[in-house]
């Protein structure tokens, strides 16, 4: 007789996990949506906003690969506590740059690329670590109270962020970061659970153990495919957030508006989150995937349409709708069928392809939109964005997944 899991809120550990990351994001949230108004107050150029997206991203081009196979060896929860660490520092050296009004743009493309490079690897251990604190049963529930949280934080943090931003000094939202960083620290070090089994094979050559993490993947065809459509989806959301900004700039919209926006459009978000996993055990893989996409596709150009910001926030809402939905199915779907020792390697594998196309598509952004205008470059992302759409309508793999509850472990 199978015995039921406790609640996930009874589940101390996770919650440690939970509650830090929570406050982590919430940090983000308020400094993400500075951190372009900053640039375009220094700089006036869009292409420099897309150049420090970009360098956020980057680094999983290079680092993904051997950092999934060093995950897998290192201690996971140690890797986490260092790259919080770091990023708590890399945000409070903004702060106080700004404070001796001592900033330039070339700070904040070295911590956007120090923020990215440590992204790469917390995040893979993190990934890595959830099937460790969580029950395979409990993974999709967990994975959308992972997607509430942030979508809640991202109601809050763009509103708190740019108020902060205006009234109380550029430098304030970036300290508040640094702050959250350093609270995910403090919970990360009471969490009692392993993070990875009992390791009883000696570590061998970095490219062989790498070499498996990739043949393990590409040897999937649902998750293969998946990789390649979850990345030429984030060449679009990587490119989003700087075309709300300027559609919005372009109404007249102050930086305190803007943050409105922002958090008008994570109610969608929040939303999508909260009824992923229940979508999840209703409808089936290929369902769900290929709804979220076509979401997508027919929101997107709708930003040219906007009237107004609050219209514009409402089309933000309907396109984050879908992302947490997506991310739940898929995202659960992997961990369930990825094994504990492959974690890391499969994970940052998938997230090579999948966060791969990320720092060119701020990049193409902002250049585009600095040659050619908003409306041609956004038109180019939803032409790219209907081409993936087409692709995951007419994959096999996809329509054909099994449920979770049937996936081999």
């Amino acid at each position: 007789m199978t015995t039921q899991p406790p609640p996930l809120y009874r589940n101390r550990d996770y919650m440690l996990l939970w509650s830090g990351q929570v406050i982590s994001s919430l940090g983000s949230a308020i400094s993400g949506v500075v951190f372009p108004l900053l640039i375009l107050a220094l700089t006036n150029s869009p292409a420099a906003a897309g150049i420090a997206g970009a360098l956020g991203s980057l680094p999983y081009l290079f680092l993904s690969l051997p950092a999934g196979a060093l995950i897998d060896r290192w201690d996971r929860k140690r890797v986490m506590i260092i790259c919080d660490s770091g990023r708590a520092l890399a945000m409070a050296s903004i702060a106080v740059a700004l404070f001796f009004n001592a900033l330039t743009i070339w700070q904040i493309y070295i911590v956007a690329l120090i923020e990215g490079t440590l992204f790469v690897f917390f995040n893979i251990a993190d990934t890595a670590a959830m099937p460790r604190v969580v029950p395979k049963a409990q993974l999709p529930e967990a994975t959308g109270q992972n997607h509430a949280a942030q979508a809640t934080t991202g109601i809050l943090g763009p509103s708190i962020g740019t108020v902060l931003y205006q009234t109380f000094g550029r430098a304030f939202p970036f300290l508040l970061d640094a702050i959250s960083y350093a609270v995910s620290v403090v919970a990360l070090f009471f969490i009692k659970t392993n993070f990875q089994t009992e390791r009883t094979v000696a570590p061998r050559h970095l490219l062989l153990e790498i070499r498996e993490g990739i043949e393990w993947l590409w040897n999937q065809p649902l998750v293969r495919f998946m990789a390649f459509l979850t990345g030429g989806l984030n060449f679009v959301n990587a490119a989003s957030g700087l075309f709300v900004i300027l559609l919005a700039k372009q109404m007249g919209a102050s930086d305190s508006e803007i943050g409105i926006i922002f958090s008008i459009g994570a109610v969608g978000g929040i939303f999508g989150s909260l009824v992923g996993g229940r979508i999840q055990k209703r409808f089936s893989f290929g369902q769900v995937i290929v709804t979220t996409v076509w979401l997508h596709i027919i929101i997107f150009p709708l930003y040219l349409l906007a009237p107004n910001i609050y219209v514009l926030g409402a089309f933000a809402a309907l396109n984050y709708l879908g992302a947490p939905i997506y991310n739940v199915v898929q995202f659960s779907y992997r961990l369930a069928l990825i094994p504990d020792q492959l974690q890391g390697r499969v994970n940052s594998s998938f997230r090579l392809l999948a966060f791969g196309f990320q720092p060119f598509g701020a990049a193409a952004s902002g250049f585009l939109i600095e040659q050619f205008g908003v409306t041609p470059a956004l038109l180019f992302f939803a032409a790219w964005q209907l081409l993936f759409g087409v692709l995951v309508a007419f994959n096999a793999d996809v329509r054909n997944a099994q449920s979770l509850e049937r996936t081999p472990v």
